[in-house]
């Protein structure tokens, strides 16, 4: 039974993964593409918008996409998804430009995945967009194809994020991975939750991409992993060398045009390519949609209690009067124990792929007995940091 529930390296077999990758899609799977590449379905965007005005049809191509997404290759991209490439010119420009002013004031921050100066992302890339040209925000994010896969996979009232990733010419590949949520998170914390959650995690996410410009292979598009989403252990076989060495073997990359799209779910192992190419910076905005449900119920001052709270935690603790585990338990139930959402230009990981917690500062702070002020400046630092500009 414990062994149905709690998922380990031990849990990890590479002959398991092989068997649910090593399929075929046919277009009996999806009748609704219009061409099948690399064992991912392709739909044309002219197309989905002569027939999105009729519900029957929009719900026809959410279905299915729904089942690529959950039981099938993972995997759809959609050609001439923006059928208008001089307003994608005209949003780059404006990406660019702020490139460019962050690189001047921040020195070029970098991401997760590569060193300053070797890339350039930008954090909170949909605010900022808004924030630069209201106008063509609204025409951007008119578009129906993003809502259509959106509400294929998370229903209403989603939530869009955005971080735009330009990777210049001898740009490296990433390593093979999954996303957001689990898929930032280190092995020792993904072992502590139950398979049900293992499981639930891709649900609360839609990954996506819009190609800014044209992205031959040689540019280094998204390698992917068709069917991967559906191996139950894969967010800790993502972090191990023999799944890895699987992944560079057996991914497969899609080339794409200036306008098209891709989404996958956020369990499709994937990467970055490496762009080989002489004089294309590869520019992409990536979509990061999550569920309207990953929300709480009311609204909880957790500052305000932690600041209340610690000097009272810190003299249960150095007086025994609690104990370590019991000590631990209040500050589950007090702190804020999840890091996002974060701004990743100014908290952004020192190591991982998470900035601290509210928790993880109280845990320090009560190991290393803080006096109540260097707390309270500790939390208000961080809680300064909470903000989107």
């Amino acid at each position: 039974m414990n062994d149905a529930v709690w998922i380990s390296e031990q849990s990890c077999a590479i002959d398991a993964f092989r068997d649910a990758v090593e399929r075929t899609t046919t277009a009996e799977m999806v009748p609704l593409a219009d061409e099948l590449a690399a064992n991912i379905p392709i739909y044309d965007g002219d197309r989905i918008r002569r027939s999105i005005d009729r519900p029957e049809h929009s719900k026809a191509y959410m279905a299915e996409w729904n089942q690529v997404f959950a039981n099938g290759p993972g995997v759809i991209a959609v050609r001439n998804a923006i059928d208008d490439t001089a307003l994608i010119d005209d949003v780059t420009d404006i990406l660019n430009r702020i490139i460019e002013q962050e690189a001047a004031t921040q020195a070029g921050s970098g991401d997760h995945f590569a060193a300053a100066g070797a890339n350039a992302r930008i954090w909170n890339a949909h605010e900022k967009l808004c924030m630069a040209s209201p106008e063509l925000f609204a025409r951007y994010n008119a578009n129906d194809i993003v809502p259509l896969a959106s509400r294929s996979w998370l229903g209403p009232r989603y939530q869009i994020t955005a971080q735009v990733n330009l990777v210049r010419p001898g740009g490296q590949a990433q390593v093979s991975h999954r996303d957001y949520h689990m898929g930032f998170q280190p092995v020792e914390d993904l072992e502590q939750y139950p398979a049900s959650v293992h499981a639930l995690s891709p649900a609360l996410t839609l990954q996506g991409a819009i190609a800014h410009c044209d992205m031959p292979e040689e540019t280094g598009p998204t390698k992917l992993l068709p069917y991967s989403q559906t191996y139950l252990p894969g967010y800790i076989a993502s972090t191990l060398p023999v799944f890895r060495a699987y992944f560079e073997a057996h991914c497969v990359q899609l080339s794409l045009n200036k306008g098209d799209m891709i989404f996958f779910n956020p369990a499709v192992f994937h990467a970055a390519g490496e762009n080989r190419s002489a004089d294309v910076d590869r520019l992409a905005n990536l979509l990061q949609v999550g569920s309207g449900y990953g929300r709480s119920i009311e609204i909880v001052d957790r500052t305000r209690m932690s600041l209340a709270l610690y000097p009272t935690l810190l003299a249960f603790k150095t007086s025994g009067k609690l104990d370590a585990r019991e000590v631990e338990n209040v500050v589950q139930a007090c702190a804020e124990g999840y890091p996002f959402p974060a701004n990743l230009d100014i908290d952004s990981p020192l190591s991982g792929m998470a900035p601290p917690s509210q928790q993880d500062v109280m845990r320090e702070a009560l190991a290393e007995a803080w006096p109540h002020q260097r707390f309270e400046q500790a939390i208000n630092k961080q809680q300064a940091r909470k903000r989107s500009h």
